[in-house]
């Protein structure tokens, strides 16, 4: 994955759904949120006329980066879900699937991009309520259909 590329690429078209300067948040060791405003950010080696992405590159060297593609609402009783991103999409979720990732709440989907690497993870993280106790959380069944179908609107926003 070209990391810079696909930041810029994200930013471009995440106005459906998200802020583009509020897309990426600084997500700790421990799964936890912090800063979600980059171009706010000092420190970093971070320069004042550094571009947004230049920014993200700088900061992802030393912290894991949440980028959010979209947002989940959660249908209980016909165990449903709604996917807000740059296309809308309902799918139905078995039980199983609906137990282990519903949420009674909003949450953003996206991917964890581990500090330093190009690596990633796809999970959730509630960024709506900005609560002390949001963090990442990994989606681990990545045989659901929910796994599958965010897999498949991730894999055609990454830039190789």
């Amino acid at each position: 994955m070209d990391v810079c590329k696909t930041i810029k690429n994200i930013r471009a078209s995440c106005d459906i759904y998200a802020e583009p300067n509020l897309v990426a948040t600084i997500i700790d060791d421990n799964c936890f949120m912090g800063a979600n405003n980059i171009d706010e950010i000092e420190g970093y080696g971070i320069a004042k006329n550094d571009t947004y992405e230049k920014k993200f590159m700088k900061i992802l060297k030393e912290e894991n980066i949440f980028i959010s593609f979209g947002m989940l609402a959660f249908i209980p009783m016909i165990n449903e879900c709604d996917i807000y991103s740059v296309n809308d999409e309902t799918i139905e979720l078995t039980q199983e699937e609906f137990d282990e990732n519903a949420d009674e709440k909003e949450v953003f989907f996206g991917i964890m991009i581990e500090k330093n690497s190009d690596n990633y993870i796809i999970g959730t993280i509630d960024l709506c309520n900005c609560k002390v106790e949001s963090r990442f959380r990994p989606i681990e069944n990545k045989n659901s259909g929910l796994y599958k179908k965010l897999e498949e609107i991730i894999d055609e926003r990454i830039i190789s």
